[in-house]
């Protein structure tokens, strides 16, 4: 009898340990005795994120390979590395771009503040005519599923979490115009969002940007190493401020007359295709979660709902280098080079050519600051700017003898205590030597610069992939 509930014991913990999520699963796994995967026989192919180009898995060899001016060895080291296959935004991130970021922060959070002023709701006819349709979706849904009556009975979990009882209701449009504000209730919310009257420049109202925070987690791989475990202390929680620093351009030159910039760089149209400066580490690392978590969303609302997509992120300091280079063993610059100019003696990027001199064409002028993007030629692998127009900030920390230590394998520094962050690609202040694709350079995590931006990439699961490999 023992022997009996011993086996019994064992085929209920089985049956439970191979169920989860949201399958179902009736009888003894297999099929006929056997262990034969339910899946269907499909191959997975990657969907290419709007704006994104591949970038195939390769062998190349990182470094100022020809020449460095800077005199430095220890930025010069040679080193032949293999990376795999990403996809990576074919131009830096622009302002339109960040400010969907900047926009969908502040939705949210005009959102909440309804949904928590509105209760229980109100009589209102579902489309904004009074500040109960802004109540959470649980409070609005006459017939509950068990799970989400659940939810309700545990209260919510702790402060800045995600609690599935509190989805907002994004179908409500929200009304910024004073003139269609529903109620008193309503105005008051959103008024709650704008600076006071005191801290007002004449009559215009303005946003309180300080209130525009993300709150976000994300997986530290060395805690769960470290303590052998995803516990508690793998998950790490964040709330960035995430609107850029538009004083940059008066900060960064102080004998310069930058103010029409510092006014208007970031949220006039004029500017929308320029890429967005004034962003530090933290802060686009925190775009790169907003953005996973958008394709997220969307793929779970669909009705046949989609996988959940790799995460989007901050290139390596390698990744980046090798998608520079575009295909081209020992490429100088991204375009191959050695030369700044083509053969009609038009430069090839965005940058300071001469002392002095920030404009790419004396007669045409080009761009005294940052160009729109896409306006260079793309590089073998359809990447623009790679080299000029701005900085890039990367995924990894900086170190001088990187080369030395790091793997050949995809190799990155990930030193959270480190400060200091590599920067890649030179900048449209920077004079030429800067924008070879082997130049490395650094900024503290933490600084927000007028000549530096990002672009995201995103991981391609290598059996999405055809087995092609560059090593030329």
């Amino acid at each position: 009898m023992k022997r009996i509930f011993l086996l019994l014991l064992s085929a209920s913990v089985a049956s439970v340990s191979c169920s989860g999520g949201g399958t179902s699963s009736v009888g003894k796994p297999g099929t006929k005795g056997e262990l034969i995967p339910r899946e269907k026989a499909k191959s997975f192919v990657a969907e290419r994120p709007f704006g994104m180009v591949a970038i195939p898995a390769g062998s190349f060899i990182a470094g100022m390979a020809d020449q460095d001016p800077t005199n430095s060895p220890e930025k010069a080291a040679l080193k032949t590395s293999t990376v795999s296959s990403f996809f990576m935004d074919e131009a830096e991130t622009t302002n339109a771009e960040y400010r969907l970021f900047i926009n969908y922060v502040r939705d949210s959070i005009a959102r909440t503040l309804l949904a928590e002023a509105a209760g229980e709701g109100g009589d209102g006819k579902g489309k904004g005519a009074s500040i109960g349709d802004y109540a959470y979706l649980a409070k609005k849904e006459d017939n509950l599923t068990p799970y989400q009556e659940y939810l309700e009975g545990q209260g919510g979990g702790d402060e800045g979490s995600y609690d599935a009882s509190k989805k907002l209701d994004w179908k409500i449009p929200l009304n910024w115009n004073t003139s269609k504000y529903p109620d008193v209730e309503y105005a008051e919310v959103l008024e709650s969002m704008y600076l006071p009257a005191s801290s007002r420049v004449g009559s215009e109202r303005l946003l309180d940007v300080s209130k525009l925070k993300y709150t976000y987690q994300w997986g530290d791989m060395d805690a769960a190493i470290a303590e052998n475990e995803r516990g508690a202390n793998y998950l790490k929680k964040e709330s960035i401020a995430i609107y850029p620093d538009t004083t940059v351009w008066v900060k960064d030159f102080h004998f310069a007359y930058n103010e029409p910039l510092f006014e208007q760089y970031f949220w006039h149209k004029a500017y929308k295709d320029y890429p967005v400066v004034g962003v530090t580490w933290d802060q686009a690392r925190a775009y790169c979660n907003f953005r996973t978590k958008l394709k997220s969303d969307y793929n779970e609302s669909l009705k046949r709902r989609k996988q959940k997509p790799m995460i989007f992120r901050l290139p390596t300091e390698i990744e980046w280098e090798y998608a520079a280079k575009g295909g081209k063993q020992n490429a100088t610059y991204p375009w191959g080079g050695p030369y700044l100019m083509d053969d009609r003696g038009c430069y090839l990027a965005n940058f300071k050519p001469k002392r002095g001199n920030y404009m790419e064409d004396d007669k045409k002028g080009t761009y005294t600051y940052t160009a729109p993007v896409k306006k260079f030629r793309k590089n073998g692998f359809g990447l623009y700017d790679m080299a000029g127009n701005v900085s890039e900030w990367t995924e990894s920390g900086y170190n001088n003898s990187s080369a030395v230590f790091t793997s050949t394998l995809n190799p990155s520094t990930k030193d959270k205590s480190d400060s200091r962050k590599s920067v890649r690609g030179g900048s449209w202040k920077d004079v030429g030597y800067m924008l070879m694709t082997g130049m490395r350079d650094w900024e503290r995590k933490d600084s927000a610069r007028s000549y530096i931006g990002f672009r995201t990439v995103q991981d391609i699961p290598e059996a999405a992939v055809k087995p092609r490999r560059i090593n030329r």
